[in-house]
């Protein structure tokens, strides 16, 4: 480490006519990835899109693959497993598997496009721990839709 906000990763460039990952702005969380290679998604398709990177994360780290919002916003591009983990321990290219949301039309992509923000985040490992019971909270065993959320859905019908 440089200091006590920058990790050090070793980048692996699989093709050197891309560029390394970086950060569009000062302070953004994630670097971006670009295609390695020219994609046209079909309406409703996915395609994995290689990058042109590895990295080798130290342990207690993880990396996790996000959409573009712009992407998403102009053309409803996201990834399907979003986000994608990249753990320590893998070392091939990183891949991004898109999806295209829109029911009309394709979405094209270039070589040098950036298609994800990849961000580096400390993780803990568990050690899990089975018990007979769980202990209370205040939620307790509320699932999908129990903090509410949605105004319209609390609105009387007539």
């Amino acid at each position: 480490m440089t200091d006590h906000s920058t990790l050090e990763v070793l980048l692996l460039r699989l093709d050197a006519g891309l560029p390394a990952p970086v950060y569009a702005h000062a302070g953004d969380a994630g670097a971006d990835l670009v295609a390695r290679e020219d994609v046209l998604i079909p309406p409703q398709g996915r395609v994995t899109v290689p990058t042109g990177v590895a990295i080798a994360l130290p342990d207690g780290y993880a990396a996790f693959v996000h959409p573009r919002s712009g992407l998403a916003a102009r053309h409803g591009l996201t990834i399907v497993n979003a986000p994608g983990t990249v753990d320590a321990g893998y070392r091939g290219e990183i891949a991004v598997t898109l999806l295209n949301t829109d029911v009309h039309n394709a979405v094209e992509l270039f070589r040098g496009d950036r298609i994800a923000q990849l961000v580096i985040q400390r993780v803990e490992r568990a050690r899990f721990v089975e018990v007979e019971r769980l202990p209370g909270s205040q939620r307790g065993e509320g699932g999908f839709g129990s903090s509410g959320g949605w105004l319209a859905a609390s609105t009387p019908t007539p």
